[in-house]
């Protein structure tokens, strides 16, 4: 009997300190994402902002994420014009086969894509990157010399994964929608024309805006997430292996989450567009 209460307790005891550990971890990259921004704005308006290393950021974030984002993007437009095809030649909907293939694409593919994109090919490269730095000692190299890590190295690169998150939903969102406007007159279920007119008539602008919102924080998020996991990686290379695995999972696991908080709260505030 005793051993049962033991191990009724280890797994309580084990439950509770996951929780703790979660919102230590919570709290940490709260105060990350706080000191980041501070630290981009007061750099930025004292005109001291690494310009240099936000470009570099620029150009390896879009080398490490565009081909492989785009690769995606053409399945998922061929997947969702099949499946978006055969439930509208079901129910007789054919001619509205463009917007709900357009609209789906912008509210939910485009920013979903470009948020797996980020985290796991660019929050990872900037997860290794910092945990290396890390393991080495060149993070507290920085801080005995007056440097802040934040301001030196993770405000750059989440500024440079805003903006390529953005630019990154425009091209999933283009290429999608245009290989599922191929694959759908191309394979002659309906018109060019009324494709393009079912779209235009009930696309709002408000979705385009919703999709890069949504880049926009999930880009944020992912690249804190990765920041955070990097600086405390601990443990030499495998530490920072841990740490990446541990930044990708978590990452994705927010992302989603978030997505569908978004989701709701435009439906709610935007009840027709819906």
């Amino acid at each position: 009997m005793s051993a049962v209460f033991a191990g009724g307790r280890s797994v309580v005891d084990n439950l509770t300190g996951r929780f703790k550990a979660g919102v230590v971890t919570t709290g940490e990259l709260v105060k990350l994402a706080v000191e980041s921004i501070q630290w981009g704005f007061s750099d930025i308006l004292a005109r001291r902002f690494s310009w240099s290393e936000f470009l570099l950021q620029c150009w390896f974030m879009t080398r490490v994420s565009l081909l492989p984002t785009i690769l995606v993007s053409i399945p998922f437009g061929v997947i969702t014009s099949v499946q978006i095809g055969a439930a509208a030649n079901q129910i007789g909907a054919q001619s509205f086969i463009g917007a709900v293939n357009g609209i789906g694409v912008l509210r939910q593919g485009a920013p979903l894509v470009t948020s797996l994109m980020i985290a796991g090919a660019v929050g990872s490269a900037i997860c290794s990157d910092l945990g290396a730095r890390t393991v080495r000692e060149e993070i507290d190299a920085l801080k005995v010399m007056g440097i802040s890590p934040i301001q030196r190295l993770v405000a750059p690169r989440i500024l440079a994964a805003l903006l390529v998150s953005v630019l990154l939903t425009v091209i999933v969102a283009m290429t999608a929608m245009t290989t599922a406007f191929a694959i759908v007159v191309g394979g002659g279920q309906i018109s060019s024309g009324t494709y393009l007119d079912s779209f235009v008539g009930l696309a709002q602008p408000a979705d385009l805006i919703l999709a890069e919102v949504k880049a926009f924080i999930f880009g944020f998020v992912a690249t804190i997430v990765a920041a955070h996991k990097g600086l405390s990686a601990r443990g030499g290379p495998k530490g920072v292996a841990d740490a990446v695995n541990q930044a990708v999972v978590l990452s994705v696991i927010l992302l989603a989450v978030i997505n569908v908080g978004l989701t709701q709260a435009y439906v709610m505030l935007f009840p027709g567009g819906a």
